[in-house]
């Protein structure tokens, strides 16, 4: 019996949607991002496409530095979404991945997209940041690279961070930059040692936005920058509330200003961190700090959310429309009106957030995603976990939290 013979995943109407919309949407995205583009003048030719991520519109910035139709490594979110994945899938194809895990599946997808002749561009961090500082590579992406066998191109975008932080709901005035940093050839990155390729990645791709100035303009500059903080330099453990330009601690009332140039101002006294950067690096610090084991028995945190049953790259199905988060040293219970459900972080193999502030958790054969209201945090949950697991596997000193 004849085998059937595969689907292309490569397709011409891939360019043809591609280039369409670039001349429709391009106007719009740099009036509204007020990025510059620097399009990449090198050889048409197949890219392995790397780059930082700073914003939820990364994906159209490459596509306009870079010339030709690119098949972007996505996160199986976005393949849960009913018509609009369809859609994601006719008009892009991109190539599904599932955060913080391996996944030979998608290993599998990029080479088959590499030998029907297309490019493939992945962000190694899997995560936008949080802090205007690029955040944790998965060592992964160094065999990527040397299975792929392609000239890498590295893909910078810079002010992303200014002007729309990922914690944030609103854009703000002020000015971004996307370009090819560097393109390195298979023959010369083939030779290095994995350990000296992954130094390499980190370094083309590291941005800190502290280094590069600007000033970003929005009266409601820190709204929702709760999402990405829960800890207070006065009180540990927190929860803030933020209000325009204002973020504060809802213990102590420790208050600060968040101004166009990404740094706080004090209100009735000095602040102790300079901008996000310095905060959410302490806020890591404190965690890491932190003897897990220690608060087994009284939530650490709690929260009311909605809990969705996810099937990846299928659909997401509403399991509760309010379910009780609490959040312990060492699980995270769900308390649902019907049901209690305990996630031991022993046996959750991983914990991650998509978007802003929705939370998966990957335990056992099932995925559950809480999303909350807007204010809600879901990396507090993501970065005790990972302590936990630091701690438990005898890693104290162990600094990854998850993103």
């Amino acid at each position: 019996m004849q085998k059937k013979k595969k689907k292309q995943w490569v397709k011409r109407r891939h360019a043809i949607i591609r280039n369409l919309a670039s001349f429709i949407l391009s106007p719009y995205i740099k009036c509204k991002y007020g990025i510059k583009i620097e399009k990449y003048k090198g050889e048409k030719r197949q890219y392995l496409i790397l780059a930082n991520h700073q914003t939820a519109f990364d994906q159209f910035f490459i596509g306009m530095t870079v010339r030709g139709p690119i098949y972007y490594v996505a996160s199986e979110d976005i393949f849960t979404n009913g018509f609009i994945s369809k859609l994601l899938r006719f008009a892009v194809a991109p190539i599904p991945i599932k955060k913080q895990a391996t996944d030979v599946q998608a290993v599998l997808n990029c080479k088959r997209v590499v030998r029907e002749g297309g490019t493939v561009a992945i962000m190694p961090e899997g995560n936008r940041t949080f802090s205007g500082k690029t955040e944790y590579f998965n060592p992964a992406i160094v065999g990527l690279a040397k299975i792929l066998k392609l000239p890498v191109a590295f893909l910078r975008i810079e002010g992303g961070y200014g002007v729309h932080p990922r914690w944030s709901d609103v854009v703000r005035k002020g000015k971004m930059r996307s370009y090819i940093s560097k393109v390195i050839e298979p023959e010369e990155y083939l030779k290095m040692p994995d350990d000296e390729l992954y130094a390499l990645i980190k370094q083309e791709l590291f941005v800190d936005e502290r280094t590069l100035g600007g000033e970003f303009y929005h009266k409601k500059s820190a709204e929702y920058m709760e999402r990405a903080l829960y800890y207070c330099p006065d009180c540990g453990f927190s929860e803030f509330e933020s209000d325009g330009a204002y973020i504060q601690c809802k213990k102590c009332g420790k208050k600060a200003k968040y101004l166009p140039n990404k740094t706080f101002e004090g209100v009735d006294g000095e602040f102790p961190y300079k901008d996000m950067c310095e905060w959410y690096d302490a806020q890591s610090a404190f965690v890491n700090a932190f003897d897990p084991f220690s608060a087994t028995k009284t939530p650490l945190f709690e929260d009311t959310v909605k809990l969705f049953d996810v099937f990846p790259y299928k659909r997401k199905i509403l399991r509760a429309k309010s379910t009780k988060l609490s959040l312990y040293g060492d699980r995270i219970v769900m308390q649902t009106p019907n049901e209690r459900i305990e996630l031991p972080f022993d046996k959750l193999s991983v914990a991650t957030v998509l978007g802003k502030n929705k939370l998966n958790l990957y335990f056992e054969d099932k995925v559950y995603q809480c999303k909350g209201e807007k204010r809600f945090n879901a990396l507090k949950y993501v970065n005790i976990c990972y302590r936990y697991k630091n701690v438990a596997k005898g890693d104290e000193n162990g600094e990854f939290l998850g993103l």
